[in-house]
Parts: C-alpha cells; structure tokens; sequence
C-alpha cells in the first residue's frame, strides 16, 4: 500500500469515527444539547481536528442524514426489485412505507436524527446534495398516482396527500415502538400494519377534508 492510499485509509476512518461517535452523542442527548467539543472528547481529538474535516456541526448532521438516508433508499429500492412484477400499485404502496417501519427497527439510531429530532438542520439547506431524497419521494408519489388512475383510490386524490397521510400512520408506529410506549407483549409489526391498513381503508374510501400538503424535504 503506498503512503497515498494509506493516509487516505487514515483520513476515511477518522471521519467514519467523527461521524459515529456524533450520530451515539446526537442520539443520546438531542443534537442541540452536542458541541463540537462534546464529539473531539468522545473520540479523543481536538475540536480544531474534527474542523479540518468537518465545517461545522450541521455539516456533520447532514453527512449522517445523507448516510441514513441512502440506507432507506438502497433498502427501498431492495423491496421494490424483490416485489412481484404483477403486483398493484396499492400493494406497491403497503411494500414501500412498510419498509420505512422496517428501516426504523433495523437502523433506530439514523431514524432518530431524520424523523424524530425537532432540532436538527433541515436537509433543504443542502438542496442538491439531498436531489437523490427528492427523487425517492417522486418514485412514491408517481405509484401513488398510478393507484388513482386505477381507481384504488378516488378519482382526483391527491397524490401528496395520500403520501402524507400514509407517512404520519407509520411514522407513527415507528414512534411508538422506538419511545418505547407498547404494553408489555404488544406486537409492533402488528401495530404498523394494522395503523398503515387502516389508514389505506380509510383513503380508499375516500373522504372530504381541508388538509394542503406544503411539500418539502
């Protein structure tokens, strides 16, 4: 291995230990209560080191969020090449935030910081970094779509509303299980699938209401 390739090795594992022991310390204590410093002690650098490769705390949190984020794409993107070339777009649908309560179980931590910590940076600060996240929920909402064509869901619906909807049930569920509010011996997966089941019934139905989704990252 040449003295390049050796210290570039050196450089991405020093970022990957910033980045780890930020996301156990965000996680831990919310990201508004972490410093800088706080994340130099964790991992025994300076914080004038954890500068020169990081510019900021928001740099460090948008790096995890890109990360967690790409995990709930690849996963995504995993379920739909598995799925059953015949399946409807509503079961397409079910598949797709089923596999956010999926993702929420298998990497609790990332979930915390993208869905569930009020005072992070919002990724729209970073709008072409996060293009990719924009591109997942146009996937959703297009499939969306085709169901109302098919008539799964009332003609007219809108297609963001849907999204949201169905994003609240099984965020939900996810908040559930990972705040630990379930009675002892209570099923999650059940929860989830039961709340996303239910919220599908109801929208298929099809029902007047007020709500306009602002859409945004």
């Amino acid at each position: 291995m040449g003295v390049k390739e050796r210290q570039e090795r050196e450089r991405e594992a020093t970022a990957r230990a910033i980045l780890d022991a930020a996301r156990e310390l965000f996680v831990a204590e919310g990201y508004q209560n972490v410093s800088i410093r706080k994340i130099a002690e964790r991992i025994e650098y300076s914080p004038a080191a954890i500068y020169s490769y990081f510019s900021s705390k928001d740099d460090i949190f948008l790096a995890l969020a890109e990360e967690g984020f790409r995990l709930l794409f690849a996963s995504s993107d995993e379920c739909a090449h598995a799925a059953d070339p015949s399946s409807l777009p509503v079961d397409c649908i079910r598949s797709a935030f089923l596999n956010i309560f999926t993702f929420s179980k298998t990497h609790p931590a990332y979930y915390a910081l993208m869905f569930m910590d009020r005072s992070v940076p919002k990724i729209s600060q970073d709008w072409e970094r996060f293009g990719f996240v924009r591109e997942m929920r146009k996937q959703l909402t297009e499939r969306i779509q085709d169901a109302i064509d098919r008539n799964d869901f009332p003609a007219g619906s809108n297609p963001e509303v849907i999204f949201r909807v169905l994003m609240v049930a099984i965020q939900g569920a996810a908040m559930m299980r990972l705040c630990d509010r379930m009675a002892p011996g209570e099923d999650p997966d059940a929860l989830a699938r039961v709340t996303l089941e239910a919220a599908l019934t109801g929208l298929r139905t099809g029902f007047s209401h007020s709500y306009r989704p602002d859409i945004c990252l």
